[in-house]
């Protein structure tokens, strides 16, 4: 592993002292062979400290060292940021960071990232690794204002490319676009150094593709246009024209941007992708394929290539050609799932439902076998045949036992869909009482239990999942938090005891750590409660933990950064009934 060959051959000595030492103690003297002469006590006649390493110091760095070349990278980790913490070197806390980066462990990368940050606040590398993180968990606000802070040093925080990411994954852009517009109004004036207008150039970009997301258009082309104005020949910036110009229908100037942006990189799939995405809505369906052959003759025809056309083609409603890149993969060896997916949605929309149905069962186990199963089923009771779409998914669920509860859970959300809710539960009770010992079946039964309101059920299904599997921290922790949050005050003791079975079988898991703080605040230890939440937040910052721990921060006497956390939350947009839940005890959090 990368950091096990930056430990391998590294003497721990030299580590320290070029970390450290402004100058070394007296050193032993040696006899024959240059080992150390012994001495009672070898450190008798050493001068007191006063610059450098002491003795815990210089053995908290061996350790980690050591930690690290046997690949415990985690306790190296953690030996690292105690010598940082101990001693103002931003080196020690980016070994930190890398350490516990090669460890995964997240809670460790970001408390080194952030103490990192502290000791060199100027370096672009913490910044990365924390925006990296809060991206991982969801945070996009955060990930975001880490990146606005590469940008504003000159650095870049590849602002551009996340925005792609956050309107492709529908990120709460309404929310995201306010730093943005704040960081370009407060940052006019810049220096004319190159990377300092490349930085402000990626910052224009994102905010550009958030704003036509938004139906922003006309911000957005003047963000183009800043751009063109100083880096013309930027290939980010004839890609955003070309989107931009497809999202508001303007599909001649979008092939005009994707030629440019050919001219410029000649190799970029991506452009080719564009122009031939202009074509086929302009209805140059002729040279849309002529452009889609010539990249396939590019690129030797590979399967991947045709499969990404034909998904294209699909997605622009023109099944013809989707089909006829698909056709000469049908009958090969090791044919992509996703093509026969495909082929299943094509033939569909040509109107064959049966043949689609033929092509929808040939995707094996993976990642598109669910997928194709749904799609199957939802085209059946498209097609009024609601009785052969449950008869198709009662068979493949004969074939396919590794995904047996998957597709009784799939056919419960097309009946509750249909609103045949009473036909769900039926069909729940019934695989529950064939294969009593199916805890994932088990499971989803408690959960509907509690969302209706019949604990005493989901107690029950809970409790069977319990003793047949004692290491299932899901149905620990559901139990727990469920007691906590809704019990009589008479078991919330039961209810930690749970939890806390719950968190030695995952510690890291951040709806344990919510149940943690939960249960603490219920049994009146507030102060108890708000560092599990605040951990707990720290990797799913999601709108029930939030609720909860602006709870907690308003029960402490810190209201407004109580009002804080959910002014932050419902700037998301969307559904938040925890935090509406919030509000409805406690109005005063809502208050500016």
């Amino acid at each position: 592993m990368p950091l096990r060959a930056t430990f391998t051959g590294l003497p721990c000595w030299p580590l320290a002292a070029t970390l450290l030492l402004g100058g070394c103690q007296s050193t032993p003297s040696t006899v024959d062979g240059g080992l150390p002469a012994f001495v009672s006590d070898p450190m008798a006649s050493a001068p007191p400290i006063t610059q450098g390493l002491d003795a815990e110091g210089l053995g908290t760095l061996l350790g980690a060292e050591m930690a690290g070349q046997r690949g415990d990278f985690r306790r190296a980790s953690e030996g690292y940021l105690a010598a940082a913490e101990r001693y103002p070197v931003p080196a020690l806390a980016e070994r930190a960071t890398f350490a516990a980066r090669f460890g995964n462990d997240t809670a460790l990368m970001e408390a080194s990232a952030l103490r990192w940050r502290e000791l060199a606040p100027n370096a672009q590398g913490p910044n990365q690794f924390l925006a990296s993180l809060s991206l991982s968990r969801g945070d996009w606000l955060d990930s975001l204002e880490q990146r606005l802070a590469i940008a504003s040093t000159g650095g870049s925080g590849d602002i551009a490319a996340f925005a792609e990411l956050a309107v492709a994954d529908e990120a709460p852009l309404g929310l995201l676009i306010r730093p943005l517009r704040d960081f370009l109004d407060d940052y006019t004036v810049i220096s004319p150094d190159a990377d300092a207008l490349e930085a402000q150039s990626d910052v224009l970009l994102g905010a550009a593709l958030i704003e036509a997301a938004l139906g922003n258009t006309s911000q957005a082309q003047a963000r183009l246009d800043q751009v063109a104005r100083q880096a013309p020949e930027s290939e980010a910036l004839w890609l955003a024209r070309a989107r931009l110009a497809l999202e508001t229908g303007d599909s001649r100037a979008a092939r005009d941007a994707a030629r440019r942006g050919l001219e410029l990189a000649p190799d970029d799939v991506r452009f080719v992708l564009m122009l031939a995405q202009a074509n086929i809505r302009l209805g140059d369906i002729q040279g849309a394929e002529a452009q889609t052959d010539a990249l396939l003759e590019s690129h030797g025809g590979g399967e991947e290539l045709r499969v990404a056309l034909a998904q294209l083609y699909l997605e622009e409603k023109r099944p013809a050609p989707a089909y006829r890149l698909l056709q000469p993969l049908i009958g090969q060896e090791n044919v992509p799932d996703l093509a026969y997916y495909l082929l299943g949605a094509v033939t569909q929309a040509q109107g064959d439902p049966d043949n689609a149905l033929l092509y929808y069962r040939q995707v094996r186990e993976g990642s598109e076998f669910l997928p194709s199963r749904a799609s199957a089923a939802q085209m059946l009771i498209d097609e009024d045949r609601l009785v052969d779409a449950r008869a198709f998914l009662r068979i493949e669920r004969m074939r396919h036992d590794t995904y047996f509860s998957d597709l009784v859970l799939l056919e419960v959300q097309l009946l509750d869909a249909q609103g045949l809710g009473r036909e769900a539960e039926a069909l729940l009770d019934r695989e529950v009482t064939r294969t009593p010992e199916d805890t994932g079946l088990r499971y989803l039964r408690a959960m509907r239990a509690f969302e209706r309101g019949d604990i005493d059920l989901m107690e029950r299904d809970l409790r069977r999942i319990i003793d047949a599997e004692p290491g299932n921290a899901a149905a620990l922790n559901a139990l727990g938090y469920t007691l906590a949050d809704a019990g009589p005050p008479g078991r919330l003791v039961e209810a930690r005891e749970l939890i806390e079975r719950a968190y030695e079988l995952e510690p890291d898991n951040p709806a344990v750590l919510d149940s943690m703080g939960w249960v603490q605040f219920r049994l009146g230890e507030p102060e108890a409660a708000l560092p599990w939440l605040e951990s707990a937040y720290a990797r799913m910052p999601d709108q029930e933990v939030a609720a909860h721990l602006a709870e907690v921060l308003h029960a402490l006497d810190r209201s407004e950064d109580a009002r804080a956390l959910v002014r932050r939350i419902q700037a998301r947009g969307g559904e938040q009934p925890h935090i509406d839940e919030l509000l409805q005890r406690h109005p005063e959090l809502g208050a500016p």
